[in-house]
């Protein structure tokens, strides 16, 4: 199961006994997936849900808390929309609940965002507004670099409210529009950890939180691998650029090389990619990878110097461009 749909059906299973908690997740899947319609001179609420367990936890709610009966409807998934879809609508008293739930104000104006009194209540309530949130346009994706928990809202002030909700928990959200829609987004590691905690998603959480080791474990080997190769080719290129300075170097000095000297090129151009510490090893007798980093070093210095008094090119012009960049 996708990670969305798995905390979806873990939140719509969640019990929650009291009744402020119940009101604020009631009136904001409401407002977050749901209608005010006038069917007939009657206002008719409709909220449309992913999940039939979603749907069912709703109407329980309306019939529990509010006293209104509800019914569900299922509508078959077709086009672009995959799966079936949830209305749950109330018709009878659909007044009565937009008022009690704050989707209509007391002069019976519908109410933008999220009634004040949810807007100003509990940290428990907050996180009943988020879970209500998630359960009616929330998603959330794979961890990585990309991880978002993510809600699609009515309109900007209903995701400032959710802003809002989220900063009463300690957790930073932000709102954005894109292509015209109101999104409200977390993208930090822990904090999705947190608010899936503080909504009561913890089977989900564990999941997630395993599958965001996973994928930290792997980039920090991938890493490590990648930076262990680019130095392996780092080093084998400086070898083969230093064998070919010294191939020069011993073109222009022909006679005129220190035996020491020449003993120390000899091996270079013998094991081009060889370290300075294995060319030290493989010397009779040994030596340390500074001796034979110093000989050559003199060598080439010479050889430079001599280029410039006959006035050819020096060492490096038997290098190839791109290994002088690296």
């Amino acid at each position: 199961m996708a990670l969305t749909a798995s905390v979806k059906d873990e939140l719509s299973r969640l019990e929650i006994r009291r009744s402020s908690e119940r009101k604020a997740e009631v009136s904001t899947m409401l407002r977050f997936c749901g209608g005010l319609h006038i069917i007939s001179g009657r206002i008719v609420i409709e909220a449309e849900v992913d999940l039939a367990s979603t749907a069912r936890r709703l109407r329980a709610a309306i019939a529990e808390v509010y006293g209104h009966t509800s019914e569900i409807i299922v509508v078959s998934g077709g086009g672009l929309r995959r799966g079936n879809r949830y209305v749950v609508r109330v018709v009878r008293d659909g007044e009565a609940l937009a008022r009690q739930t704050g989707l209509l104000d007391g002069r019976g104006r519908p109410v933008r965002g999220l009634p004040s009194v949810i807007v100003n209540g509990s940290t428990a309530d907050a996180e009943a507004v988020w879970r209500g949130a998630f359960l009616s346009h929330g998603s959330l994706t794979e961890p990585g670099r990309s991880s978002a928990l993510e809600i699609t809202c009515p309109g900007p002030e209903s995701a400032l409210a959710l802003v809002g909700a989220a900063r009463r928990l300690g957790l930073v959200a932000k709102a954005r529009e894109v292509r015209g829609v109101d999104r409200v987004v977390i993208r930090d590691g822990e904090a999705i950890a947190q608010l899936l905690t503080r909504m009561g998603a913890h089977d989900a959480l564990m999941v997630w939180e395993e599958r965001r080791m996973r994928k930290e474990v792997r980039a920090t080997a991938n890493r490590l691998a990648n930076f262990d190769d680019a130095n392996l080719r780092r080093s084998a290129q400086a070898a083969v650029a230093a064998g070919a300075r010294v191939e020069r170097a011993l073109e222009i000095l022909g006679d005129e090389v220190p035996e020491h000297l020449k003993y120390a090129g000899a091996l270079r151009v013998a094991h081009k990619q060889a370290s300075l510490d294995e060319l030290g090893r493989m010397a009779e007798p040994p030596m340390t990878k500074d001796a034979i980093a110093g000989r050559i070093r003199r060598l080439l210095a010479m050889a430079d110097k001599r280029a410039s008094e006959l006035g050819i090119p020096g060492t490096e012009a038997s290098v190839p461009l791109d290994m002088l960049e690296h």
